[in-house]
């Protein structure tokens, strides 16, 4: 289901033009997983569920400047906007999901009907990861560039190309290791998209008529001219089953699957 690897860098590189900017903006809509509390605060709203992500940026040190570098760019996202326009995420909770799993209705309708669900999934996924490792473990460095701002429908971040082939293809052989493997598919463990490498930094919230599209697809067209000069490099060596109960915070035990490249 994945792009080859020349059709996956000419699809990002697309996102990431000034005219894919100014229709993107024009389709932007409030984030349902974000609402406006009592006191008109937009809060995280339940939205539980599993993913395979990189460790979140408070707990990964491989990477500190590159997130550094994004929390300063969300930052300035965030002054140069209406007040409200982006709900932003935790700096700590920056990452890349390597493959989505399970979220929300699915989730829970899974939970319900199977108290064994989250012990057999987590099962499940250690077999594969243990399965995996002949294959994939020891490899090449597996290395992704910032290649610019991702204006999404509810949020926004910056997309990732790899930096050579083999990191394309060692990231979606591991895909397909977990959605191709028949005990997660009888967990109801399906791929649902293409693979789109990104680190998403704030949802959409108030979008109003004062929003400023135009100032928006203008900025982050700017913001992309920052790493023309120091390109921006996450660097692959670890993927973990993390849980979420919302989109702010990855969370996971001990004794959780994980994978080591």
């Amino acid at each position: 289901m994945d792009d080859t690897y020349q059709a996956y860098v000419n699809r990002v590189a697309r996102m990431t033009l000034l005219d894919s900017y100014k229709s993107q903006v024009e389709h932007i809509q409030e984030s349902p997983k974000f609402k406006p509390d009592a006191a008109g605060v937009r809060a995280a709203v339940p939205f539980p569920g599993y993913s395979v992500i990189t460790p979140p940026a408070g707990e990964d040190a491989e990477n500190v400047e590159l997130y550094t570098n994004l929390h300063e760019c969300q930052q300035q996202l965030l002054h140069e906007l209406n007040p409200g326009a982006i709900v932003p995420l935790p700096a700590d909770s920056f990452h890349l999901t390597v493959a989505d799993l399970i979220w929300d209705s699915a989730f829970r309708d899974a939970s319900s009907h199977n108290p064994e669900f989250e012990k057999q999934l987590h099962e499940r996924m250690a077999d594969c990861f243990a399965a995996s490792k002949p294959q994939l473990a020891g490899g090449p460095p597996i290395r992704w560039l910032v290649l610019g701002w991702m204006l999404m429908t509810r949020a926004v971040g910056v997309s990732l190309a790899p930096a050579d082939e083999n990191s394309y293809k060692q990231i979606v052989e591991f895909r397909r290791s977990i959605y191709q493997n028949s005990d997660l598919i009888a967990l109801g463990i399906e791929q649902q998209y293409h693979l789109t490498a990104h680190v998403t930094l704030g949802y959409f919230g108030d979008i109003g008529p004062n929003l400023k599209r135009d100032r928006l697809y203008a900025l982050v067209s700017e913001l992309n001219d920052r790493w023309l000069d120091k390109p921006q490099q996450l660097s692959v060596k670890r993927v973990e089953l993390r849980k979420f109960d919302d989109m702010t915070r990855y969370y996971r035990e001990p004794d959780w699957p994980v994978f080591e490249f």
